[in-house]
């Protein structure tokens, strides 16, 4: 890479670390540091959520899932707005009413320390394992970029966001992802940009072709549970999904019980709701123009260079043969979605010139009867000639549809190559946007989408490690080991806890970049556990709830969702966040009901 984007990364990783000790000054009380005393203003809040959700998993796993997968993966955000109006009146005001440190504490108040601490404790593990890949996200640009050993790379990534977080506390972690998030969103639109430059076709066309594969399709409104990205698995699984997240997840309570009243807390919700989506999409239809640009440009065979060297060095002649095969497919596709996108002149491309054959039976472009001599003439096309037109352009499509699927075909060939080759799993998704930044941007631009990157990475990774902190003190240190301490007995202990959670992230890391999409991988750790937790909330505001119903019903939810996700593996994992929340629900009334309203759990 070159220098002045090794720079701009440089630069920015040590404004980070110089920003955090300076915030980290003057913060000995513990509410100081987990909740910056209570006094950020929702903008902070709101920007420092956003910043916390859009992390370098959604840079690098959301895009590569625009490449490959289109816009339809929007739709998973489509409750969000929903939810955060129920959040609004109901455990905001119940949280910030209760004055706790987190969301956990309230529930000993309300039910028994057992259902706090099991529910405290599916928190750390859930969070923590997501926390690893969002470590690992990051450390796949840099291994793709520069080869150096995955776990080099982590290490890179994990050590300065963990040294920040431990010296400043929420209130470093808060300002830092305010100036995070302009980062990135100035990296998103700068990518836009040089896409839009380097596209040899118009925005129009490029979307066109595009559309053709699917890719800009939003909506589907087929209700099957085995489907994730539906309209319906978005309004309902999604809604749960974001209930429990940003209702349940002390990564994302502990923002709003930072803030300065309930009205800012609410305002702060509010504003991811207005935003997330549009933003959601911007990111996916960079991922959409990339996948446009390598029509017209020659993409890796393999988008992960490790693979890509062991294949061939194992397979030479093989994986040689495999790459001439797919030189020879992409030059007919590149033919095919120039016609499709109409940059066909009437005598060169009509005869095969680019070196790609029409379409059998398809009429050569350039050649139409009547439209062409109209449009010479400067004359509106006849009906007749407009449907030769529409005939044209449809069997332009299809032969670009039947070329793109051939070059498919042979990297499917690759992937599967590439597997034997190495024994990981051969998913590349993740490796589609650093080769388009390694290759395509411009001096200064990589550079500042790689410091992005890292922005991101560095906003979510410090959120995490600073709720897993928390809980991990207030929830069990402070709660059954030493209960009388000191702040600054707490504050040393949260320090510790921090560089724990760190170290187990960064483990982590190493092992989830094989398990596919990213952005799909942490969203599948989370909703393994968010149903049932939220459902232990929701009894929280049901009066004849008790506390052998929220526990048992908690771990019996659990119990639930584990028999689903592996014994019906095509079940949506958007729906285990329904059924966690369903079963507890029903058992802890059930329960309830049951023990009568003098019960309370023994303490554990």
């Amino acid at each position: 890479m070159h220098p002045v984007n090794w720079l701009i990364v440089g630069l920015y990783v040590a404004y980070v670390l110089v920003d955090g000790i300076r915030r980290a000054r003057g913060t000995k009380e513990i509410e100081g540091y987990f909740l910056a005393g209570r006094t950020l203003p929702w903008w902070a809040v709101g920007l420092s959520v956003m910043a916390t959700q859009l992390s370098a998993v959604t840079m690098i796993g959301t895009t590569g899932q625009g490449a490959t997968d289109g816009l339809r993966f929007v739709q998973f955000y489509f409750g969000l707005p929903l939810a955060m109006v129920i959040l609004g009146v109901t455990i905001v005001p119940l949280l910030r009413g209760a004055g706790v440190y987190t969301a956990y504490e309230y529930l000993e108040r309300r039910f028994d320390a057992r259902t706090r601490t099991l529910t405290a404790f599916l928190f750390l593990l859930s969070r923590g394992m997501s926390c690893g890949v969002i470590v690992a996200a990051p450390a796949v640009v840099f291994s793709a970029l520069f080869g150096w050993p995955l776990a080099w790379c982590v290490t890179l990534i994990g050590v300065p966001a963990v040294a920040y977080t431990m010296l400043g506390g929420i209130r470093a972690v808060t300002w830092t992802d305010v100036k995070q998030m302009i980062l990135i969103v100035v990296a998103l639109v700068a990518v836009v940009a040089v896409l839009l430059v380097k596209m040899p076709v118009s925005p129009d066309d490029a979307l066109r072709i595009a559309g053709a594969t699917g890719r800009l399709k939003v909506f589907d409104f087929s209700f099957e549970i085995n489907e994730t990205y539906t309209f319906w698995s978005g309004l309902i699984g999604g809604t749960f999904l974001m209930l429990s997240y940003f209702g349940t997840d002390q990564s994302q309570v502990q923002r709003y019980l930072a803030a300065k009243s309930v009205g800012a807390a609410r305002t702060s919700l509010l504003m991811s709701a207005y935003w997330k989506i549009p933003l959601q999409a911007l990111v996916l239809l960079v991922g959409v123009m990339v996948f446009a640009y390598y029509q017209f440009r020659p993409a890796p065979l393999l988008y992960n260079p490790a693979h890509e060297s062991a294949v061939a060095e194992a397979r030479g002649a093989e994986y040689a043969d495999l790459q001439s095969r797919y030189g020879e497919a992409f030059e007919l596709r590149e033919g095919a979605a120039r016609r499709a996108a109409g940059l066909a002149t009437m005598d060169g491309e009509a005869s095969g010139g680019d070196g790609a054959a029409a379409a059998p039976g398809a009429p050569a472009p350039g050649r139409v009867p009547g439209a062409t001599a109209a449009a010479a003439r400067g004359a509106a096309p006849s009906p007749d000639a407009a449907s030769v037109q529409d005939a044209v352009r449809q069997a332009a499509l299809d032969e670009f549809l039947s070329r793109e699927a051939a070059v498919q075909d042979i990297r499917a060939e690759a992937l599967a190559m590439a597997e034997e080759v190495t024994g990981e799993p051969s998913r590349d998704v993740n490796y589609i946007i650093p080769r388009f930044v390694l290759g395509e941007l411009p001096i200064g631009l990589a550079g500042l989408f790689i410091a992005a990157v890292i922005a991101a990475a560095m906003s979510s990774i410090s959120s995490e490690l600073n709720s897993l902190s928390t809980a991990s003190v207030i929830d069990f240190y402070r709660r059954r080991f030493r209960p009388g301490a000191t702040d600054a007995h707490y504050l040393t202990v949260s320090k510790v806890a921090t560089a724990f959670w760190g170290v187990f992230a960064c483990t982590v890391a190493v092992y989830a970049v094989g398990l596919g999409s990213l952005i799909e991988v942490v969203n599948r750790f989370g909703s393994f556990f968010y149903g049932s937790i939220l459902g232990v909330f929701l009894l929280a505001m049901v009066p004849r709830a008790r506390g052998v119903g929220a526990f048992v019903g908690l771990i019996v939810g659990m119990g639930a969702v584990a028999a689903v996700s592996f014994g019906a593996p095509d079940v949506s994992f958007l729906w285990h966040n329904v059924i966690g929340a369903a079963v507890v629900l029903g058992v802890g009334l059930a329960l309830g009901r049951w023990s009568g309203s003098d019960d309370v759990a023994p303490d554990m």
